[in-house]
C-alpha cells in the first residue's frame, strides 16, 4: 500500500523498549483474564497513562504485535481508543501523527478481529480530527476499496460503516485539497459492492448507505434509482442480514422520505409482506415495523386496504409466542424464586408539575422483555384497527374464533395470541365490538383461572384495555354483575402465585381503577385485603407495582379512604416498611410515590402519620445533599431521585395537610434544603422543588422569610427564554410558584415584577412552540401580579394585552382564572388607555366565562366595560362591537353593554 512508505518514516522515529512493551503487555494479559483484580490493574494502567509514549506502546501492539495473542492486541486497540478519546488533543504532535500512520497499514490487517479494532479506532479518532484533519485516511481508504482484495475491502467498509453510524454527515463535506467530497466518491462504490460474491461486502456497503437516508447528500439522491434498484434484488439476498437490512432501509424511507417511496410503493409493500414471514424472526420482525411506519406518517391508508386480508393473518401468528421467547422461562418462576437483580428494571419518576396537562403515561408495558415480533407485530395490529377501525374485524374475527376454538394443552400458545389480538384492537375497533361487549367479558372471565401463567397474564391486560367501557356499561342491565366479577377476578389474580401473573393483575388493576374511580368505595375493605395479603407474599419488582396499585386506588376514591377500619388495614404494614428500609435503599422511591398519593387522599386524616414521614423526608433530602459533596461521610452515593421522591412527598403532604403542616415546617430547616434544591443544577430537582415552593406559598409563606427574595430570584430565573426552552417543566412550575407567592405576600413581590413580567410576555406572544400548562400559568401569574402591583405592571400593558386576553379565553372557569381578572380589572382601572387599540380582546376574554361566580368580580368586569362603553360614545362602542362574533356580542350582555 501506498501510506507505507510514509508509515516506515514516522516509525523510524520512535522505536518501544522491549522492557515496556513485556510489561505494558503482562498487565494487558490480566486485564483480559476472568478472575483478576481488576482495581489494582486499573491502577497500573492509570501509572502508565503518565508516560506520554504510552499509546505509542498501545498502537504499536495492535499494530506490529505479531507473536502477542489476538486478544490482547484487540485490548491494546481498545484501550488506545478509550485513551484517544480523553486526550488526543493533548498528545505531542509527533505521538498523533505516529498514532495515525500507524493504523493506515492494518485497515485490511489479515484477522478480522484486529481489522475490526482498527476500524472502531480509526472511527473515533476521524471523529476528533475529521477528513480535513487526516486527508491521508480518506486516500487509504479510497485505495483499500478499489484493491480487489477481500480483507482490504472489508476492513475500509468496516471503518467508514462505523464513521457512518456516528458522524455520516462529516463524510458529506467540500475538504481543501480533495476534487470531491468523500461521500461522492464512495457511494458509486457502495452500491457496486451490492453485487459482490461476498455477504460482508453486501451487508456492510447496505448498512453504510443507509445510514445517509434521513440526512440525504445529493450523492444519495442523485443515485437514488440504482439504490431502489438495488433494494429490490437484495430484498431476496441469501444472507439474513442484509435481508433485514433492506426492510430497515424501507422503514426508515417510509418516514423520513414517504415521496420517494410514492411510486414505488404497491411492490415495496407486497416484498414486506412476504418478508414478513421470513424465517427469520430479525427480519420478520424488521419488516414488521413498516405497518406502524405506514400508518404514523399519514400515508393514504387506501393503499393498504388491498393487502389486509393477508397482513392481518400474519400478524396473528407473529403473535403466537416463539419456543424461544425468554417470556417463556420466566413464566415457570413462581413467587418462591427470589428476584434477580437484572429483574428489577429501572424506574423512573416523574417530577410533579402543575397545570393542565399531566403526562400521559404508557399504560400498556405488557412485559418486561426485549422488544420482539410478538410484540411488534401486536402494536402494528394496534395501529392498523386504529386506522381501518372495524373494517378489519371481517378478517380477524374468525381467526380468533378459530384459535379460541382449539382448547387442547399444545393450542395454549395459540389462544393466548387471540386474546392479545382481542386486547390490542381495543381502542380502534370498539365501536364494532361495543354490541358484543358483554359476551366477549363473559368469555374472558373464566380465562382469568386458566392452567397456563401467560394465559392469565394476557387476560388481565385484555380486560384492562377495555376497563373505560366497562365501567361506561354499569348503568346497563347486569353491568354491575359484570364489574363486580371482572374486579374480583383481577384481584383473585393480584394473590397468583406466579410472579408474571401477579405483576400483569396488579397493572391491570391499576388501570380499571383510573377508570372506576367512586364505583370503587362499595368494594373498598375488599381490595385492600387483596391488595395487603399480596403486600405480605410479594417479592421486591412486583411491590413496586403494588405500590402504584395502591397509590392509584388513593388517587382514585380521595378522601373515602380516610376511615379508621380502612386505615387499619393498611397503613401499618406501609409503616413498618417504612421503617425497615435504610436511607440509601431505592425500594424508597415507589413507597415514596404511594406516600404521595396516600396524603393528598387522606387530606387531614395522614396528620396523625405526618411526622415521622416529614421528619424522614428532610433527612433524606439532607443526606443526599451531603452525599453530592462528600459521599463518605453521607454514607451513600448521590442519586437525585432520592431528592426528587422526598420533595414530591413534602409536596403531597403539604397539600393534603394543609396548614396543618405549618408547625413541622417551623421545627425544621426546610426553607434552606428547599432554596438549595431550587438552585440545582438537575432539572427535575428543581422542577420539584418549585412545585413544592408553590404549595408552601399556599399554607406558610411566612417560613419562607427571610430568604424570600433568594426565592423569588431562584424562581424568575427559569423563567428567561433560554432557561424555558432547556427546560419547560421547571419554568412552568416557577411560573405557578411565583403567582402563588404574589397573591399571599402582595407588595412584597414588587422587586421581581418587571423581571418575570418581561419573561411572561415572549411566552404570551409567542404561544405555537409551547405547551398549554405554561401559556396558562403564564397568563395566571401575570394577573396575579397586575392585581398586587397594578401601579408597575399598568405602563407596560399595551405590549401584552391582546396574547395576554387571547391566553385568558382558553383557561377553563376557576379560581386562578378569577384570580387573573382581578388583575385585568385592577390594570384597566390603573390605566384606562393602555387597553382601548387592544378592547375587541378584552371583550373576548370577558366573554369567556361560562359564569363568573364572584359576585364583585362581575361587578368590576361590569364596571369596565361600561366605563369602555361611556368612553369611547355610542358609535365607537358599536363600531368595536361590529368586530365581534354574533356569540361573542351576545355573551357580553350579562355585563350590561
Amino acid at each position: 500500500m501506498a501510506t507505507a512508505a510514509g508509515a516506515t518514516g514516522a516509525a523510524a522515529l520512535w522505536q518501544p523498549q522491549e522492557e515496556g512493551l513485556r510489561e505494558i503487555c503482562a498487565v494487558l494479559e490480566a486485564h483480559i483474564s476472568p478472575n483478576s483484580d481488576q482495581a489494582r490493574i486499573w491502577q497500573q494502567l492509570q501509572h502508565y497513562a503518565q508516560f506520554p509514549d504510552f499509546n505509542n506502546y498501545l498502537v504499536f501492539l495492535l499494530a506490529r504485535g505479531q507473536g502477542k495473542s489476538f486478544e490482547v492486541r484487540q485490548a491494546a486497540g481498545l484501550l488506545l481508543k478509550n485513551n484517544l478519546r480523553a486526550a488526543f488533543v493533548s498528545m505531542p504532535p509527533s505521538s498523533q501523527q505516529y498514532i495515525k500512520s500507524e493504523l493506515l497499514p492494518c485497515i485490511g490487517a489479515n484477522n478480522r478481529a484486529i481489522r475490526s479494532t482498527v476500524g472502531t479506532v480509526i472511527s473515533v479518532l476521524f471523529q476528533i480530527v475529521g477528513v480535513t484533519g487526516w486527508i491521508e485516511l480518506f486516500q487509504a481508504l479510497h485505495q483499500c476499496l478499489d484493491s480487489n482484495d477481500l480483507d482490504h475491502m472489508e476492513g475500509a467498509m468496516d471503518a467508514i460503516y462505523k464513521i457512518c453510524e456516528d458522524v455520516p454527515e462529516e463524510l458529506d463535506v467540500d475538504v481543501p485539497g480533495l476534487s470531491e467530497r468523500p461521500i461522492n466518491v464512495f457511494m458509486p462504490r457502495m452500491l457496486q459492492f451490492f453485487q459482490s460474491p461476498h455477504a460482508s461486502l453486501r451487508k456492510l456497503s447496505l448498512g453504510c448507505i443507509n445510514q445517509y437516508i434521513v440526512v440525504m447528500p445529493s450523492a444519495l439522491y442523485m443515485a437514488m434509482d440504482q439504490y431502489l434498484q438495488g433494494l429490490f434484488v437484495l430484498v431476496k439476498d441469501p444472507s439474513a442480514d442484509v435481508r433485514k437490512l433492506v426492510c430497515s432501509a424501507w422503514v426508515q424511507l417510509i418516514e423520513v422520505r414517504p415521496s420517494i417511496l410514492e411510486p414505488h410503493l404497491k411492490n415495496v409493500t407486497e416484498l414486506i409482506l412476504q418478508a414478513n414471514k421470513d424465517s427469520d424472526d430479525e427480519v420478520a420482525l424488521e419488516a414488521c415495523e413498516f405497518w406502524s411506519a405506514y400508518c404514523d406518517v399519514s400515508m393514504p391508508p387506501e393503499g393498504l386496504r388491498e393487502f389486509l386480508p393477508r397482513l392481518i393473518p400474519t400478524l396473528v401468528s407473529n403473535m403466537v409466542y416463539t419456543d424461544d421467547d425468554e417470556s417463556l422461562a420466566d413464566a415457570e418462576e413462581d413467587e418462591s424464586f427470589p428476584d434477580r437483580d437484572q429483574d428489577l428494571k429501572p424506574r423512573f419518576h416523574a417530577s410533579r408539575l402543575h397545570g393542565s396537562e399531566n403526562g400521559e403515561e404508557d399504560d400498556d408495558d405488557d412485559a418486561v422483555n426485549a422488544w420482539n415480533l410478538r410484540k411488534c407485530s401486536a402494536a402494528g395490529l394496534d395501529v392498523l384497527s386504529n386506522v381501518f377501525g372495524d373494517d378489519i374485524l371481517p378478517t380477524l374475527m374468525p381467526l380468533i374464533q378459530q384459535n379460541l376454538a382449539r382448547t387442547d394443552d399444545e393450542s395454549w400458545k395459540e389462544r393466548e395470541a387471540a386474546v392479545l389480538s382481542i386486547g390490542a384492537i381495543a381502542e380502534g375497533c370498539i365501536t364494532g365490538l361495543y354490541p358484543h361487549l358483554p359476551q366477549m367479558v363473559a368469555f374472558l372471565i373464566p380465562l382469568l383461572d386458566d392452567k397456563f401463567p401467560l394465559i392469565r397474564s394476557i387476560t388481565c391486560w385484555t380486560l384492562s384495555r377495555y376497563s373505560k367501557f366497562i365501567v361506561q356499561s354499569l348503568g346497563h342491565p347486569n353491568g354491575r354483575e359484570q364489574f363486580d366479577k371482572i374486579l374480583m377476578g383481577l384481584l383473585r389474580r393480584i394473590l397468583d402465585t406466579n410472579k408474571r401473573v401477579q405483576e400483569a393483575a396488579c397493572s391491570a388493576f391499576a388501570t380499571l381503577e383510573e377508570e372506576a374511580a367512586e364505583e370503587l368505595v362499595p368494594r373498598l375493605e375488599v381490595i385492600l385485603q387483596h391488595l395487603m395479603c399480596a403486600y405480605g407474599k410479594y417479592q421486591r419488582r412486583n411491590l413496586r407495582i403494588l405500590y402504584d396499585a395502591l397509590g392509584t386506588l388513593a388517587d382514585a376514591v380521595g378522601a373515602e379512604l380516610n376511615q379508621a377500619k380502612y386505615l387499619d388495614i393498611f397503613m401499618p404494614p406501609l409503616i413498618a416498611k417504612w421503617q425497615q428500609l435504610p436511607n440509601s435503599d431505592k425500594d424508597l422511591f415507589p413507597l415514596l410515590e404511594c406516600f404521595t398519593s396516600i396524603a393528598q387522599a387522606l387530606g387531614p386524616g395522614f396528620s396523625q402519620f405526618a411526622e415521622p414521614v416529614f421528619v424522614r423526608c428532610i433527612s433524606l433530602i439532607q443526606t443526599q445533599q451531603l452525599a453530592k459533596v462528600d459521599p463518605a461521610a453521607a454514607g451513600a452515593l448521590y442519586d437525585k431521585e432520592f431528592i426528587v421522591c422526598a420533595l414530591d412527598l413534602l409536596s403531597g403532604l403539604t397539600e393534603g395537610l394543609g396548614g396543618g403542616i405549618e408547625s413541622l415546617v417551623a421545627q425544621s430547616n426546610l426553607r434552606d434544603l428547599l432554596l438549595q434544591c431550587c438552585v440545582d443544577e438537575a432539572p427535575d430537582v428543581r422542577q420539584s422543588a418549585l412545585a413544592l415552593l408553590g404549595d408552601i406559598s399556599r399554607v406558610c409563606p411566612i417560613h419562607l422569610q427571610p430568604r424570600l427574595q433568594e426565592f423569588l430570584t431562584a424562581a424568575a430565573k427559569q423563567l428567561t427564554p433560554q432557561s424555558v426552552k432547556d427546560a419547560v417543566s421547571v419554568a412552568n412550575n416557577a411560573c405557578w410558584a411565583i403567582g402563588e407567592l404574589a397573591i399571599k405576600i402582595g407588595k412584597e413581590i414588587s422587586p421581581v415584577v418587571i423581571s418575570v413580567v418581561s419573561c411572561l410576555v415572549p411566552i404570551l406572544t409567542t404561544p405555537e412552540s409551547l405547551n398549554k400548562s405554561l401559556i396558562e400559568n403564564s397568563a395566571i401569574t401575570l394577573g396575579r401580579l397586575s392585581w398586587v402591583c397594578p401601579d408597575i405592571v399598568a405602563p407596560h400593558m399595551e405590549h401584552f394585552m391582546q396574547a395576554w386576553c387571547n391566553a385568558l379565553c382558553m383557561i377553563r372557569d376557576d379560581f386562578e382564572k378569577e384570580d387573573a381578572f382581578h388583575g385585568l380589572c385592577a390594570m384597566v382601572a390603573a390605566n384606562p388607555t393602555g387597553a382601548v387599540s387592544s378592547l375587541a380582546n378584552v371583550c373576548q376574554a370577558c366573554a369567556s366565562w361560562n359564569e363568573i361566580k364572584s359576585e364583585g368580580l362581575h361587578n368590576e368586569v361590569s364596571q369596565i366595560l361600561n366605563g369602555y362603553k361611556q368612553m369611547l360614545g355610542a358609535a365607537g362602542w358599536e363600531q368595536c362591537m361590529s368586530t365581534l362574533e354574533p356569540a361573542v356580542v351576545q355573551r357580553l350582555a350579562r355585563y350590561g353593554v
